[in-house]
């Protein structure tokens, strides 16, 4: 599956929620998690790039991230579903 996506994988272990970046994933914390869904009534641009910081910690990801959202179409659109994602997981 193309595109960006969170989902949780189980409960009550170290990472329970993954970050999917196209058809690879990122494990996240329940730390970056709650830092994010915190962030998540921001405009659009400004929480890329929290996300960014939080979840693209190498410049690899970063990169793959951004790729990610230029190729799967608006990114304003995928960044806003994104935001809508965290405050129900």
């Amino acid at each position: 599956m193309n595109g960006l996506r969170f989902e949780r994988i189980r409960k009550d272990q170290h990472y329970n929620v993954v970050f999917h970046v196209g058809s690879t994933y990122v494990p996240v914390s329940d730390e970056t998690i709650d830092e994010l869904k915190a962030q998540s009534l921001l405009p659009p641009e400004r929480f890329l790039h929290v996300l960014l910081d939080k979840v693209g910690y190498s410049s690899y990801l970063r990169d793959q991230i951004q790729s990610e959202l230029k190729t799967a179409g608006d990114p304003i659109t995928q960044i806003t579903v994104l935001q809508g994602a965290l405050r129900e997981l």
